[in-house]
């Protein structure tokens, strides 16, 4: 019988570091031949994160977006941390029963569109799309997303289109579950308007902490977390003041942000022998338009539930948080992978 191959679905910076250091270590010979394979299997058998772990970051990470997004309110981040925490924990648990990959975020995003529904039901947060949003946003396949661009761009057509494919997937999923959670409780998830900027400091703390959260998410080892969080810190700085201080657009921002993690990135990761694409989206992780995905998600629903009679602002919302959404993904691709490529051909890594 054929043995069954293994799909590359998730991103776990444990194993990475403990495959490389194997091979390292033979091709230095420091290793024997005749060890290295049960050293690579023994490498393949690293744990991931805990799921203490796991979950306490799925719910730092969850209201560290609701911050950056604007909301302040300790009931709403309260309510953003326990849905996370409570997705996290069940995706755990559903990993030790399917090895299906898809029925993880469509559940995490379920149970938090039904927290965000209760929650406005009793007027327990003034910020119910956050609550709804927040949790979902975690739940985004960022890493496939740049790996499947970072594909095209090089004419790996078929392995790029395939990427995106199963990224585009998720996010469907992640939307169809928050939504149908809502709705499920009979609550009303309208647009949510954007929110003035959080001052400096506070940005950069919860950017910082939105990055140690996704790391977590990679299963990236304690060490090597402070790298990520501090140029992700400093991108989001830069971004802040961009925006701000310059009045410049959220794509404009993103650019500019994720241009700046490639360049102090790129030559670190080819040192450390790490995948870009897990440091670089950690790092900027904060960034990815969650928020406007899910607003266009929102106003097509109650567009098809209004009908007809519609208002025009509602399909001039849903066209500009779509619009939004596709322009900063863009920009955060061609922002990482171009100072990629151009390091790539100027300085080959060894």
């Amino acid at each position: 019988m054929a043995r069954p191959s293994r799909k590359p679905l998730g991103v776990d910076m444990g194993r990475v570091l403990a495959v490389t250091t194997v091979i390292d270590q033979l091709c230095d010979g420091k290793l024997p031949a005749e060890a290295a394979q049960s050293a690579l299997e023994q490498a393949g058998r690293q744990p991931p994160a805990s799921t203490l772990r796991f979950a306490l970051f799925a719910a730092v990470g969850a209201a560290s977006l609701g911050v950056l997004f604007g909301t302040l309110d300790a009931a709403s981040l309260l309510l953003i941390s326990a849905s996370a925490a409570i997705g996290a924990l069940v995706r755990r648990w559903l990993s030790n029963l399917s090895n299906n990959p898809l029925i993880q975020p469509l559940c995490a995003a379920l149970i938090a569109g039904i927290v965000a529904a209760a929650a406005g039901r009793f007027q327990l947060s003034v910020a119910t799309a956050l609550v709804a949003f927040c949790p979902c946003m975690i739940l985004v396949p960022g890493p496939h997303i740049l790996n499947g661009a970072i594909d095209l761009a090089r004419t790996r057509i078929a392995l790029g289109i395939a990427r995106l494919a199963y990224a585009g997937v998720i996010v469907l999923l992640i939307c169809a579950g928050g939504l149908s959670g809502f709705t499920a409780v009979g609550g009303h998830l309208a647009i949510a308007e954007s929110s003035p900027p959080v001052p400096l400091l506070v940005d950069m703390i919860a950017a910082g902490c939105a990055v140690a959260a996704f790391g977590t998410f990679f299963s990236m080892p304690w060490r090597l977390l402070a790298f990520p969080i501090a140029i992700g810190m400093v991108a989001h700085a830069a971004r802040w003041a961009l925006i701000s201080l310059a009045g410049g657009s959220a794509p404009t921002g993103a650019l500019v942000a994720c241009m700046l993690v490639s360049v102090i990135a790129t030559p670190v990761v080819d040192r450390l022998h790490l995948p870009f694409a897990a440091v670089a989206f950690s790092a900027v992780v904060s960034l990815m338009p969650g928020f406007f995905l899910f607003n266009a998600a929102t106003g097509l629903v109650e567009l098809v539930s209004i009908g007809p009679s519609a208002p025009p602002a509602l399909l001039t919302g849903i066209v500009t948080s779509g619009a939004t959404a596709f322009l900063i993904i863009m920009a955060m691709t061609f922002g990482l992978i171009i100072p990629r490529m151009l390091f790539e051909r100027a300085m080959p890594p060894a």
